[in-house]
């Protein structure tokens, strides 16, 4: 989000009490998001296969000798295994489950489309976790954040979008599962969850819904869409605007320190990386001076990490590489281009429903009827040049 929306923003410059995040102690050293390479495996991975020995049988000069080049990541091995065995690619989704009454264990999302997800049933209430309107009620959200790793060998992950959400699109939801393929193709981890954060109320920004109104109709945009992701309401029922840094501590001090992390298969708990899910325009902000604190982006970067999605018109490389602090943290940064372009926007959605245009198909039906049912965009007004800016939320 961008800080300078904060009605009482101030210049970092000339801010010195700035809120400090949390300590890197409180944060799990994971590593970087970046894909492997066989140079970070050690040299064993490199090296050829055993010269076989004339003693050996040959049955086992057959399995000595046989040898694979890796094609995918999921196929390096690390280079302290033993194992002569392939790694399958292809996840099992099995828990064994020995104890009567045992809670069923949440998995981490596939591409499998489940039956509650069947488009005629999009507007029909589910029986998920609903956010509270007050923070005396608030409770995180863990209906369907996974509770064991499907595979020990990746690390677990958990995407964080924080963002306005006036209304929510599907630009918003394809934009996690963008995320979801580009880290399941490209990265050793597995995604155990994901969260919408939507802004609180005092983020002073033209178009900008009620905190509680943005927080349902995300509700009602994952309910039936998606098995994996969620909303949190934490950072839409606090009294002024949070940072993103302090957003993100929030989700590390709920999944990592109060929860302990994840479970593997082998009962042992594991941390749990957070990584801030962003569009190429809100990354472009960080690199206008004064707006964004150093010390934040050095959080954010450095302990958490970012995945960026590509918006048409933005070149998120090139500002990479001529950002210092994005360039000194960019292995904890992933790049996802759009191969199917999608600039779905709130700003122009809120015009059309101001100019009583249709906006079928661009956002769940749950969300248009909670939008006619409140009335919500009707009768405001929004600068022009905030309507036509190519950075349009």
């Amino acid at each position: 989000m961008d800080p300078t929306n904060d009605p009482n923003f101030t210049p970092p410059s000339l801010n010195p009490n700035i809120e400090p995040t949390a300590p890197s102690s409180k944060i799990p050293k994971n590593a970087p998001i970046q894909p492997l390479v066989l140079a970070d495996m050690g040299e064993p991975v490199d090296a050829p296969p055993p010269h076989p020995h004339p003693s050996m049988s040959s049955a086992n000069l057959k399995k000595v000798t046989h040898s694979k080049i890796p094609i995918k990541h999921t196929e390096l091995i690390d280079s302290n295994s033993s194992s002569d065995t392939e790694i399958s690619t292809k996840p099992s989704f099995h828990i064994e489950d020995d104890q009567e009454g045992e809670v069923e264990a949440i998995l981490p999302p596939s591409v499998t489309i489940k039956s509650n997800q069947i488009a005629d049933l999009e507007e029909v209430p589910h029986g998920i976790q609903r956010q509270a309107k007050k923070i005396e009620d608030y409770q995180f959200p863990t209906h369907r954040l996974a509770t064991k790793l499907n595979d020990d060998s990746k690390y677990p992950l958990v995407i964080v979008a924080c963002g306005s959400f006036s209304p929510i699109t599907y630009l918003h939801l394809r934009m996690f599962e963008m995320a979801l393929d580009a880290i399941n193709e490209q990265t050793r981890f597995e995604v155990i969850g994901g969260y919408y954060s939507p802004v609180s109320s005092n983020y002073k920004k033209q178009g900008l819904a009620s905190s509680h109104h943005r927080v349902r109709m995300c509700e009602l945009a994952c309910e039936r869409t998606s098995s994996w992701l969620m909303v949190d309401a934490w950072e839409s029922l606090q009294p002024k605007y949070t940072r993103t840094a302090l957003v993100l501590d929030h989700f590390n001090e709920e999944i990592n320190i109060k929860r302990g992390g994840i479970m593997t298969k082998n009962g042992i708990k594991r941390g749990v990386k957070i990584m801030l899910l962003a569009g190429g325009d809100l990354i472009e902000s960080m690199g206008e001076p004064d707006v964004w604190a150093d010390q934040d982006l050095h959080h954010i970067l450095g302990k958490y990490g970012c995945l960026i999605v590509e918006r048409t018109g933005s070149d998120v490389r090139s500002f990479l590489l001529s950002h210092d602090i994005m360039y000194e943290h960019r292995k904890n940064v992933l790049v996802i281009k759009q191969l199917i372009y999608n600039d779905i926007s709130s700003t122009k959605i809120r015009l059309f429903i101001r100019r009583g245009m249709s906006v079928q198909y661009l956002l769940p039906n749950s969300v248009i009827r909670y939008i006619q049912e409140h009335k919500l965009y009707i009768n405001e007004t929004e600068p022009v040049k905030q309507v036509m800016s190519d950075k349009a939320d």
